[in-house]
This record gives structure tokens, C-alpha cells and sequence, in this order.
């Protein structure tokens, strides 16, 4: 492959990775070592012993002394038990969930009470909702992965999902940007390009590329997704280039265009937003004026409050929904409660386009102190308290908040499950991200370095792929790891994520449960109480990353 200006070949990396043609993963992945499974249906049915699945999920109900929700991992069961039950099925556990080959669980609830057996008829209805099994454990493990795999393996043919990134740079100077390095350090001042015509139309021919894998006729009527991403995106200098992508995007059908932007130039896309444009916006506030002036700002010092506060409002007028997101630790969460008064003293929180969440800040580098940071678990504690001593933060919401929403369907009986995630984000399923050199990565925070890349678009608009890459990222799955093969919440956690794992074990494919257990049990016990007492269905957080 020969290289082209600018390009990652023309930086001496062509040979870093092995680019290859385009294709996708055919077969689902299963790990070596994997337990067979012969068993026949008869066969189960001839077995006397019973016992609790591995993947039964026990969630406490506040107020509720008599009953317990039960949840089944891989069958989507949920039902409302008596602890009686429960603490027959707790009995009934083949053993104790075994110490995590690394990461952390979270210990079950203790069993309590006298245990003591169901009806014969409760008992079938247990079996047949999955939550007794004649299965070894091990058998169970490998019928949880195989459906599993094949599971990932129809995501990851599913209708691709696009990232763009116009350029590196960007205007602000942020503290605990997981990007300084690449405006602070002068061997990245190659990276602050911005992507031109020539480059887009590349990009647009790439992508029927990597949709005719994805089984994806040309001319289909799908409405396609894409976000632009940074760096800044949305700088004034890159507006020619955005609109023509637009344009063109516009031109081959449906496409919902969303945007994170720190929106400190958003007036110069003033045209552009709304409903046809640039529909959604993510935007972030990190405290009251004064806090967010120290956290968000320019080369100079100078901050940026009320240039991207006058944008929010800009934006809602044009008819753009706006999620903003507030990078949370323990010196400005406290600023919460007045950030929410704010936000309706300005009339934001009355706009039906406008909603707002908070984030834990990452360690991810050396300029943020660790020891001010949260773990998500520790954020949902600590907004449980403000929620709870101010009702306006109530307005603001957190993360789990969709898991919340989820289950509160459940108990309405207008969903049948939770859904089943066999991974944590879109790294690992069909998100593409591609910046201004032609680069195709799987997670915007591993950008810029061709080494962790997964393809190419050449100038003839050809699609290589390095398979080593392709296959780490989108292997990495709930099968893939041993500890999420036996873990209850696996389904619904994908693993944790990646980047996160890689940060804390030096690799990707280890899990990052973050409390998730707690977390799970915290949120869907919170839409019980609503269920039960007919309040609202909880927040809808709009966002574009987990992490």
C-alpha cells in the first residue's frame, strides 16, 4: 500500500499493523477451554437434583418485607418472589460465587430466614422460568457463553454506527482532558489538522465499504447515525468541512447528525441546528461560573461559562436538543443544587429538548488528583443525598439512570426484559470512529495513535482493516472474559469498560464492574418505589458514552 501525504504510511507506521481487506467475524467467538455441551433435553429431565442458576439476581424491595424481585440473567426472567422463595433458591446455590480471577463483585444479599420448599407447582414455574436448573455449573457456563456469542455475533452485524472527528484540536485547555498530550506535547503538533473535502469523500466511500459488510444494500432506506467528535468539533474554521459532510450525508437518505462539542463557537453553526441538522448536542458545564471558569478553559486562563451558556440557549431556540453533561468529583458536586436552579432560571430545564446528567472524572492523567475522583457507585450515592436534601437535583440525572427507566418499564409491563448486552459500548460492536487522516478506530479515547487503529481508508476510498485490532476490539465480549462468563449481571454490565479495564489492569480484556452489582440493585429497587407509588417514570439520559 503505497502512502500518501499526511497520512499514518507517510508517518513511518505503515508497518505497525497488518491492514488487510474488510471483513467481518463469521462464526461466534468462543474461548479455548470452553466445558462441551451434549446435553440432550431428556437428559435434563432425567436429572433428581435441582439447583439455583448462577444467574439469578436477588434485588431487595424498600418497604417490602415480604417480597423479593428475582431476575435471570439469560432467559430475561424477572419476577416478584415471596423471600420465602428466595431464600429457598439462595439455599440451593451451588456454591458461593467464586474470587474473580481479577476485578471486584460485590457480595449478594445474606440469605435469611428458615429455609423451607415451595409448592410442587411453584417449583415448576421456578424451572421454567430458569431459575432452577438440572445443569452443572460448568454446563451452565458454556450454554451462557454459547448463546452469548452468537448473541454479540448478530450485534456485530447490525446496522453500523459512525464517529467523526474533524480534527484533533481544540480550544480549550482542560485539566483532565484524556487528549492534553496531544496540544500540550510538540511531537502531536501533526495531529491538529482539519479534515477537508477530500478527505470526507473518502470517508463517505469507506463507509458504503463497511456497510455492504454489514449486509447493508446500497440505496436501503435506513437512517444512518453520526456523530462528530474531537477534539472540538464544532470550530468556526471546520464549518465548511461539517457542512459538506452534512450535505452529502443528507444525500444518501435518513441520518440522525448528533454532535459533542464544548460548544464555545456553536454560533457559527447557528443555520445548521435543529430537528434537519444537527439534532443533538452534547455539551459540558462543570459547576457554577466561577467552578467551571477553573476546570473548562482557554490557552490564556480565561473561561468559558457564559460564551457556551448563551449557545445552550441558542441551540433550544433552534429547535436542538441539548444533554448537558456535568464531569463530577468531590470539590464541585456540591455545586449541584444551584446549578439546577440555574438551569431553570434560564429557562432551560421548561425546553422539552433539554435534559442534564452528571459523570465521575477518570484519573486519566497525571494533572487529576485520584484521591477527589468517585467511582459510579460512590456518584450514586452521593446524588441519592443531594436528591434527597434538594428536590431540584432530582432534574439532574446520573448514568444508571437508564437502567432505572428500564426496570421501571418492567414493573409497568410495557417491556418483557432489560434487555441482553453482550457488550459494554459500541468499541466492540459496530461504532466507527474516523478522523482527518483516514484512520478508523473502534473507541474515540484510543484516537490519534495509528498503532491501536483497526483500519484505513486509502484516497481511493478502499477499506483495509487490521485484523489483529478489528478482532481485540470487537472480541472483547461478556464470553471472552471468565470472570463475566460466570458473573449474574453480565447481561446487563457488557463487561465494564474497556479503556477503564486497560487503565486499572494493563489490559482490555479484564472486566471493570465499577459497583455495578450495587448499582443494578440500587436503580431497579428505585423503580419499584415508583412503580408502587404511581410517581414518574425517572430520567431519560440522553448521552453518547458511558464512560
Amino acid at each position: 500500500m503505497s502512502a500518501e501525504p499526511g497520512s499514518a504510511g507517510a508517518r513511518g507506521l505503515e508497518d505497525m499493523v497488518k491492514l488487510e481487506p474488510f471483513e467481518l467475524p463469521s462464526t461466534p467467538f468462543l474461548p479455548a477451554g470452553l466445558a462441551p455441551l451434549r446435553v440432550k433435553a431428556s437428559e435434563l429431565e432425567g436429572r433428581g437434583t435441582l439447583r439455583t442458576s448462577s444467574y439469578t439476581i436477588y434485588v431487595d424491595l424498600p418497604g417490602n418485607s415480604e417480597d423479593m424481585l428475582l431476575v435471570q440473567a439469560y432467559t430475561g426472567a424477572h419476577d416478584l418472589a415471596s423471600r420465602r422463595v428466595a431464600t429457598y433458591l439462595r439455599s440451593l446455590e451451588a456454591h458461593h460465587a467464586p474470587n474473580p480471577l481479577y476485578g471486584t463483585w460485590t457480595p449478594e444479599p445474606a440469605i435469611e430466614g428458615e429455609v423451607s420448599r415451595p409448592s410442587d407447582e411453584t417449583i415448576e414455574v421456578l424451572k421454567k422460568r430458569g431459575y432452577l436448573v438440572t445443569l452443572t455449573p460448568e454446563e451452565e457456563e458454556s450454554l451462557f457463553a454459547r448463546l452469548s456469542a452468537r448473541h454479540h455475533l448478530a450485534t456485530l452485524r447490525g446496522a453500523p454506527n459512525y464517529v467523526v472527528m474533524p480534527t484533533y484540536e481544540c480550544n480549550l485547555r482542560c485539566p483532565y482532558c484524556f487528549q492534553a498530550h496531544m496540544r500540550t506535547e510538540p511531537r502531536n503538533a501533526h495531529l491538529l489538522r482539519v479534515m477537508d473535502r477530500t478527505m470526507v469523500d473518502r470517508i463517505l466511500a469507506g463507509m458504503r465499504t463497511i456497510e455492504a459488510a454489514h449486509g447493508l444494500q446500497e440505496g436501503a432506506d435506513v437512517s444512518r447515525g453520526l456523530t462528530f467528535f474531537g477534539g472540538e468539533p464544532l470550530l468556526a474554521r471546520s464549518r465548511p468541512t461539517l457542512q459538506y459532510f452534512m450535505e452529502q450525508m443528507r444525500a444518501r437518505g435518513r441520518v440522525r447528525l448528533a454532535a459533542i462539542t464544548n460548544a464555545t463557537e456553536l454560533e457559527a453553526y447557528a443555520d445548521l441546528l435543529g430537528p434537519e441538522g444537527l439534532a443533538s448536542l452534547q455539551v459540558t458545564l462543570d459547576g457554577m461560573p466561577q467552578e467551571h471558569d477553573r476546570r473548562r478553559i482557554y490557552p490564556d486562563g480565561s473561561g468559558s461559562f457564559e460564551r457556551i451558556a448563551r449557545n445552550i440557549s441558542l441551540a433550544l431556540e433552534r429547535g436542538a436538543s441539548v444533554s448537558v453533561r456535568m464531569n463530577i468529583d468531590r470539590n464541585n458536586i456540591d455545586q449541584l443544587p444551584v446549578l439546577a436552579e440555574l438551569f431553570e432560571a434560564r429557562g432551560w430545564s421548561r425546553q422539552a429538548g433539554f435534559s442534564s446528567y452528571v459523570a465521575p472524572i477518570h484519573a486519566g492523567n497525571g494533572q487529576v488528583d485520584a484521591g477527589s475522583t468517585f467511582t459510579s457507585w460512590q456518584l450514586t450515592q452521593a446524588m441519592e443525598e443531594l436528591r434527597q436534601r434538594h428536590p431540584a437535583v432530582s432534574r439532574i440525572g446520573l448514568t444508571d439512570d437508564s437502567l432505572q427507566v428500564k426496570a421501571r418499564q418492567l414493573f409497568d409491563q410495557k417491556a418483557r426484559s432489560t434487555g441482553f448486552s453482550t457488550a459494554f459500548c459500541g468499541a466492540h460492536t459496530t461504532m466507527y470512529v474516523f478522523d482527518a487522516f483516514g484512520d478508523i478506530y473502534a473507541c474515540w479515547e484510543r484516537t490519534g495513535d495509528p498503532r491501536q487503529r483497526i483500519g484505513h481508508v486509502t484516497p481511493s476510498g478502499e477499506v483495509l482493516m487490521s485484523r489483529l485490532h478489528l478482532h481485540a476490539w470487537r472480541g472483547r465480549n461478556v464470553v471472552s472474559n471468565p470472570v463475566c462468563r460466570k458473573c449474574r449481571y453480565a447481561t446487563s454490565c457488557g463487561g465494564g469498560c474497556a479503556v477503564l479495564a486497560e487503565g486499572a489492569s494493563g489490559t482490555l480484556y479484564k472486566n471493570f464492574c465499577d459497583g455495578y452489582a450495587q448499582r443494578f440493585r440500587a436503580r431497579v429497587a428505585q423503580a419499584y418505589l415508583e412503580h408502587v407509588s404511581g410517581t414518574g417514570p425517572g430520567l431519560s439520559v440522553t448521552r453518547l458514552c458511558e464512560a
